[in-house]
């Protein structure tokens, strides 16, 4: 039975995908396709308890019907001519009352153990498949290849597998449940009717096609809109995503407000959609109400007609076809929000099953070569006539007939201008993508016969920009060989000079690095990722710039342990510092995508080609040594010492995860000890949306409007009903056209009242999503960049926030005053009216209503604690979900798509146990809520029984109050099942009032402060002293004096992690100091305008950060204060020596770099975000490391500008090539964060021994 209800489904699913391909929602069973068997078993179990739950209802409005015509029969006989005596109808109407008493307590019992089933099994169900969903969308990311991530946002995907996959989880679970219950009532109720009055039922179901039409075509427009909303929501979440991993470059820019607007920009479309959606949404429930409405006028009238015409028809028949019929169309109205959530998830599936469905365009071999291949075949590469175009730019070629050949055991070059192509060859190497045209061959064997993944586990690559996962230092480097054992690691990572400063280490090798190596220096990063390459001892070796990162000693150091990894193994070397390559076998000069030259270094040299050129270019440099020899010694045992210093403040650097965590957990604990003393949160949500109190107002009137129409309709209904006593039918037939006249007009009411809740909440609470992620994006800007450095919040958790939990909170505002104000009047009104006529059974009325709103909040309250713990889990999955996808390349290039998938899928699974573990919990509170209104009648009647017996009311008063009991429990029963929505609205806007009340230690968004005459020339630290703010007790910089006066050139040196960087931090205001004192123009800079100070500094750092906009935007993100103009743009560019690079691409200025500027070379991205650095004109320079990523031909140019560039103002260079601050007016040594040497260059040279010397030494023998 249950495979051919899977069978049956299937086909459905295959037959409207198909009518459904060209349309941006799925067909209903498709949201089904990872169901399993068990899943299933889940759905049939639980749609046969909701559907049996809708009959269990059905039957028990007719018990209700049978007591009520018991009623009538007693009471409304005035044209009857029975002379039974009223003790024995009495005796009759007890038995009776008794009877059908104990049924609808039998049903309430049946209803409760439905409701329990249902809401479980749903539960079960949902987050399994939600569960599975997200798994799968993971999955196919990780294997999308790496050329679709070119062309997309990883917050994007973030999006889809947080906030799009939660709409479908909903539609497939709770709102379906609610929607097979309602159908399910509407259905028995239509049988029961035609089974009791087919004519009558006939009649009345002939306006439901209309209603059925009507609801087809919302279904359909509103899974379009949902659609359209969140595409533009995934780009806001992009956005985002991408500023929150830049975050630094953000701040040193003042780009906090143009990312705002950008930011603006994407969430303005989302509100503008989702508005448009709820003015639909209101137009379809005011129609389907007003058509419950019509049922009740052409029932009424018609029900007279029959029976006068037909002597078998009396007005108990009537009044239970009608209740049926009603009740039937009253339910499908009210489960229009969860239709609509099931309309919403067939849009946000249509994204989902795309990304799933796409399939890589890399071709991979239908049967890879692996077992028969020889364990030595892979040591010789061969590129043939290669062409290739990065998919993104296919008119720029980027390899053009490239060829050449590396032979077991060799090292090889590759060695040429930035942007040449050398790293495009890593590239292909790893299939990153497939050539254009030509042949990579291993050992004759074409690389696309080859499986994609044996070749990239022989092949270990160290980038120019390590990438380092937020996980312990052990588990970054084992990534590079998962089944390394500890001895392994150590060793792999003493090759790379790392086992010492990471034995010195609080955690040692178990120390969290933070995202991407956040908590490491540029070397240290450098190192571990050496390290990583070298564990799994790899066939072919390929360094990119290995060294780049490293100050001269530990370069010394590490290329020594890099010589003595390459020994026996095929190795591709490309560096600037042709001091790396001139031991190599074959050294291959590149030129536009060409080979140009090929040979040893002695060989180039005598051809004196272009590789000549090169290394003359780069000989330049270090000539200015050459008067100095009497200083140059072989590097000898005690430069050893040069690396210790780093240890000590390593040793500090790193306790920042730990700590941070710590200060993390008081900075909650102070927020919410001020939150408790502030107005409720739902008053502060309020707050946030008084600038919609006219849409709020008129939503609230209408909601008003809306309760207040069951008591009257309750009302009208029992005078309706007295009327069928009137003996005269004239009279009788005149009073049903008056009732029905007023059922119409309650019904035209109800249209208005309904559309206009719908959208004036629509209105007020899009407006207030919109208002809290803009407000939450620019106060999250406001903080400081520690609160960022925190583990919780990394850039998938604050995406996470922005995109589902704002969303979610209009929840605890907008539609909770709506419902509320409708219950609030319904309860009001109909209490009123049950006081008036019976205040005994008003008064069991209230003790059962209160219990209903009691078990109503303690399901909010445990929705809420679940939801809080359930959200802390679902943000640690979003994390590492973005973190993978934002870094694709190092996942790919070291196989570990599955480790992380088995990491996010563990993530996936303790959400979905713990979903399932609540659901025992709120079932019971949900079985209850549901089942309580099956009790409310029989103590009604009960109770109402026992007055009338003692004439204490009449017999036509207690329809009145019957009547209204059914529509208040429906009413609240309806209410109550928005608490888990509710319950999660409030968890998170708890959140964003956290957020919002935080007070950062640097507020980033502030322009209060002094803003000087002239820019910040002089710069004097003095006895400074720092730690960083999650672990105060450690100082990286101690009792520090440094002097810049203005328009000097000022260097800072020293062995990688001696703190040079932290310097520029603090100057950049990124922190602040903990004692002494920094000043410029002798004003604490703490007192000074941050954005005016940060305007007058341009850095450049060592790993430039570019934006996923274009050359044009990311060079004036320098200067926001105005527009720049384009000849502004292209003078810096030229500056940069950029400006002929940016002139040969296709879209020129206008091209965009990608995400992190993944379009363009390290060279490229390095000149680009100088020519951003030099467009504002800064009167400070800083400049970390600007050349590293740079060849000698362009470094020398650059180097010329960057020295034209600090003519006339005050800069401070940080770099580890000497002969770049040869020309500096002071040059400090900084050693264990102290100030051991300062002069000049020349100053210090008559320094026999000092550490400035020994480093000029090491370098002079590189």
């Amino acid at each position: 039975m249950l495979q051919l209800i899977v069978r049956i489904f299937q086909r459905f699913r295959q037959r409207t995908n198909q009518n459904n391909s060209s349309k941006e929602f799925v067909s209903f069973f498709s949201l089904f396709r990872f169901a399993q068997k068990s899943d299933w078993f889940y759905i049939t179990v639980a749609t046969l308890a909701a559907i049996a739950s809708g009959i269990t209802f059905t039957i028990s409005l007719m018990v209700f019907g049978s007591l009520t015509g018991v009623f009538i029969d007693e009471g409304f006989k005035p044209c009857s001519l029975n002379t039974t005596t009223p003790n024995e109808l009495s005796t009759n109407f007890k038995a009776d009352i008794h009877r059908y008493v104990l049924y609808l307590v039998g049903l309430g019992c049946l209803a409760f153990v439905l409701a329990y089933t249902e809401h479980i099994f749903w539960t079960m169900s949902s987050e399994k498949q939600a569960k599975r969903i997200r798994n799968h969308l993971f999955r196919s990311l990780l294997h999308k290849g790496i050329a679709y991530f070119d062309k997309c946002k990883s917050g994007e995907h973030t999006t889809r597998l947080s906030d799009d996959i939660d709409k479908v989880q909903k539609g497939i679970g709770e709102k379906l449940g609610v929607l097979i219950n309602s159908v399910s009532i509407f259905l028995s109720s239509c049988i029961i009717a035609f089974i009791k009055s087919w004519k009558l039922a006939l009649v009345l179901l002939s306006i439901t096609p209309v209603l059925v039409i009507s609801a087809y075509y919302f279904a359909k427009t509103m899974a379009i809109m949902t659609a359209n909303e969140l595409k533009s929501t995934a780009l806001a979440s992009g956005a985002a995503e991408e500023v929150f991993t830049s975050i630094r470059t953000v701040f040193a820019y003042n780009g906090s407000e143009y990312e705002q607007t950008r930011y603006g920009k994407y969430i303005d479309e989302a509100k503008h959609k989702a508005v448009k959606k709820g003015f639909v949404y209101g137009l379809f429930t005011g129609f389907t109400s007003f058509v419950g409405f019509c049922f009740d006028a052409l029932g009424f009238w018609y029900g007279a007609k029959l029976i006068r015409e037909d002597s078998n028809q009396n007005i108990g028949i009537v009044i239970l076809v009608l209740f049926t019929i009603v009740e039937g169309v009253y339910c499908i109205s009210m489960v229009i929000p969860h239709f609509q959530g099931l309309s919403e998830a067939r849009g946000a599936a249509y994204h989902i099953w795309q990304l799933i469905d796409i399939s890589p365009k890399q071709t991979l071999p239908v049967e890879p070569l692996v077992s028969t291949l020889r364990t030595n075949f892979m040591d010789t590469i061969e590129f043939r006539n290669v062409h290739f175009s990065y998919p993104t730019r296919l008119e720029t070629q980027v390899l053009n007939g490239l060829s050449f050949k590396a032979q077991r055991g060799q090292k090889i070059a590759l060695v040429g201008s930035s942007g040449c192509g050398k790293s495009t060859c890593v590239q292909l190497l790893l299939r990153f993508y497939d050539v254009k045209s030509g042949e990579i061959l291993f050992e004759d064997r074409s690389i696309t016969d080859l499986d994609v993944n044996y070749v990239r586990q022989n092949i270990s690559v160290v980038n120019q920009e390590p990438i380092l996962f937020g996980t312990t230092i052990f588990e970054n480097i084992k990534f590079g060989c998962p089944t390394a054992t500890v001895e392994q690691i150590e060793e792999a990572a003493r090759k790379a000079n790392a086992h010492d400063f990471i034995m010195r280490l609080p955690e040692k090798y178990y120390t969290v690095v933070g995202e991407r190596g956040a908590q490491l220096s540029g070397g240290q990063k450098q190192r571990v990722a050496l390290a990583r390459a070298l564990v799994s001892d790899p066939k072919i070796l390929i360094l990119d710039e290995a060294t780049s990162a490293l100050d001269r000693i530990s370069e010394k150091a590490v290329q020594k342990a890099l010589d003595n990894a390459s020994e026996g193994r095929t190795t591709i070397i490309i560096a600037h510092r042709l001091s790396a390559i001139v031991a190599a076998d074959n050294i291959v000069v590149i030129q536009k995508g060409c080979v140009v030259e090929e040979g040893n270094h002695e060989l180039l040299m005598r051809q004196e080609g272009v590789y000549y050129q090169l290394v003359q270019a780069q000989e330049a440099e270090n000539v200015i040594y050459t008067s100095e020899d009497e200083y140059t010694t072989q590097y000898n045992q005690n430069d050893e010492i040069l690396l210790e210093d780093e240890f000590a403040v390593t040793n500090s650097m790193n306790t920042l995860t730990i700590n941070s965590e710590n200060t993390s957990d008081k900075d909650k604990k102070n927020t919410t000890s001020e939150t408790d003393k502030k107005k409720s949160v739902f008053f502060e949500m309020l707050k946030l949306n008084r600038s919609e109190w006219i849409y709020i107002l008129f939503g609230c009137l209408a909601s008003l409007c809306n309760g207040c129409v069951q008591p009257a309709y309750a009302y009208v209904l029992s005078k309706m009903i007295s009327v069928f006593q009137e003996c005269d039918y004239d009279l009788q037939i005149q009073r049903i056209q008056i009732y029905a006249g007023i059922f119409l007009s309650l019904g035209v009411v109800t249209f208005l009242t309904k559309w206009l809740q719908s959208f004036m909440f629509a209105c007020s609470g899009e407006a207030l999503t919109r208002r809290l992620r803009a407000k939450a994006y620019k106060t999250m800007l406001c903080q400081e960049v520690a609160w960022f450095d925190r583990a919780e919040n990394n850039s998938g958790a604050l995406t996470t926030r922005l995109s589902t939990d704002a969303s979610a909170v209009q929840n605890s505002v907008g539609i909770r005053i709506g419902a509320s104000l409708e219950m609030i009047a319904n309860l009001g009104a109909g209490l009123i009216l049950a006081f008036i006529f019976s205040w005994q059974l008003a008064s069991v009325m209230i003790g059962f209503t209160v219990v209903m709103i009691v078990a109503g909040f303690a399901e909010t309250y445990l929705t809420e604690r679940f939801s809080s713990i359930n959200k802390q889990k679902k943000e640690e999955a979003g994390s590492v979900a973005a973190e993978v996808l934002a870094n694709m390349r190092t996942v790919v290039q070291l196989q570990q798509e599955d480790f992380f998938f088995m990491k996010y899928k563990s993530l996936v699974q303790a959400v979905c146990r713990s979903t399932i573990k609540r659901s025992t919990i709120t079932g019971a509170v949900y079985a209850l809520t549901t089942s309580i209104p099956f009790f409310i009648l029989p103590a009604l009647f009960s109770f109402g029984f026992t007055l009338i017996e003692k004439r204490l009311l009449k017999e036509e008063d207690i329809l009145l109050i019957f009547a209204f009991a059914i529509f208040l429990t429906q009413a609240l029963a309806v209410s109550l099942s928005m608490v888990p929505d509710y319950g999660d609205s409030i968890s998170a806007a708890e959140d964003f009032i956290h957020l919002f009340n935080r007070k950062p230690a640097i507020d980033n968004s502030s322009t209060a402060g002094t803003t000087l005459s002239t820019g910040p020339e002089n710069i004097t630290m003095t006895d400074l002293e720092f730690a960083y703010p999650g672990r105060k007790t450690v100082n990286v910089l101690k009792k520090l004096t440094m002097h810049i006066n203005q328009g000097q050139r000022v260097a800072l040196i020293g062995p990688s992690g001696c703190g040079k960087s932290t310097v520029v931090q603090l100057l950049e205001r990124f922190y602040d100091i903990s004692n002494g004192a920094l000043t410029a123009n002798a004003c604490d800079v703490r007192s000074l305008n941050l954005h005016w100070y940060r305007g007058q500094i341009g850095i450049v750092s060592q790993e430039p950060i570019l934006f996923d906009i274009s050359i044009r935007e990311n060079i004036a993100y320098g200067d926001h204060s105005r527009q720049i103009p384009l000849s502004e743009i292209i003078e810096a560019a030229k500056t940069a020596n950029a400006h002929d690079m940016i002139q040969k691409l296709p879209q020129g200025y206008d091209t965009i770099v990608g995400l992190k500027g993944v379009q363009m070379s390290g060279g490229e991205k390095q000149r680009i975000a100088i020519a951003r650095a030099l467009i504002h004109n800064p009167s400070i320079l800083l400049l970390d490391e600007a050349t590293s990523a740079l060849d000698s031909a362009n470094e020398k140019i650059v180097q010329d500008a960057l020295e034209r560039a600090q003519e006339n103002r005050t800069s401070l260079t940080i770099t580890h090539r000497l002969s770049t601050i040869r020309n500096a007016d002071v040059i400090y040594v900084i050693h264990n964060g102290q100030i051991v040497e300062f002069g000049t260059h020349e100053q210090l040279l008559l320094k026999e021994g000092s550490l400035y010397v020994r480093l000029l030494q090491m370098q002079s023998n590189m």
